[in-house]
């Protein structure tokens, strides 16, 4: 088996026999790398405590033919004060979610690392409203799949002229929808002018400014969206954000 090493994520972990346990890693140089971490769950194992979810490590591993072998971890950042406050858990946990679905096995994506580790570390400074959202619209955006909301998606009228009121989101069409389209098509959600703005600056680049949203109706409005757009893509419901008290509601429907 081939020695390597690499820095990682921690996205999740499950048991193993007795007293092993597999890692779910997002690593910088291979993608989505599963391994097996050999006797952490025994009693003053030194490897358990720095293989937690959302732990920042260096690693050393025995490449395997479907699971590699954990045989070093050296921790970069534990993230300590997201493990001991319930919001930040919260947070790391939906947005570790995310990035498990979307990673690929073995498939290098640096992008996503960085954001990955990024978005834990502004976490673990201060916790944002609009954090998991705005990880949920960059996620999108890297992934190729952001909704189009400088134009209606169905007639292709500019917003920016202010001729068109983009009053609604359409997520199999991809994009905002203007009043004039709106009876037309199915698959709407409603949308407040406010809400596409704060998306659209998110997606434009200005996640610090949008990050500095305080709690509220349009923070909600804007994570029920990024849910439901992210969902979209996967095809598949997110676990973490419905489990935990997030309140994650419909969006009423035109």
């Amino acid at each position: 088996m081939a020695l390597y090493r690499d820095e990682a994520v921690v996205l999740r972990t499950y048991k193993l026999a007795e007293a092993d346990r597999i890692v779910v890693l997002l690593t910088a140089g291979r993608g989505k790398v599963r391994a097996v971490a050999k006797g952490v769950r025994r009693t003053g194992s030194r490897l358990g405590g720095r293989l937690e979810p959302s732990t920042h490590v260096q690693l050393m591993l025995h490449e395997g033919r479907e699971l590699d072998v954990v045989t070093q971890v050296e921790a970069v950042h534990q993230f300590r004060t997201i493990r001991e406050d319930l919001v930040r858990l919260r947070d790391a946990l939906a947005i570790l979610e995310a990035v498990d679905q979307v990673a690929r096995e073995r498939s290098p994506d640096p992008p996503l690392f960085a954001m990955l580790v990024g978005a834990l570390r502004t976490l673990d400074r201060r916790p944002a409203a609009l954090l998991v959202a705005g990880f949920y619209w960059k996620l999108l955006g890297l992934e190729g799949t952001a909704p189009m909301l400088d134009a209606c998606v169905r007639c292709g009228t500019p917003a920016a002229g202010g001729d068109v009121e983009l009053v609604a989101l359409d997520l199999a069409e991809g994009g905002a929808v203007c009043r004039v389209c709106l009876p037309t098509g199915g698959g709407r959600r409603a949308v407040r002018p406010e809400a596409l703005a704060l998306v659209a600056r998110i997606l434009g680049g200005d996640l610090a400014g949008a990050l500095a949203t305080p709690a509220g109706p349009l923070a909600a409005e804007v994570t029920n969206l990024a849910t439901q757009a992210l969902e979209a893509h996967l095809e598949r419901r997110l676990r973490v954000p419905r489990l935990l008290d997030r309140s994650i509601a419909d969006v009423p429907t035109w």
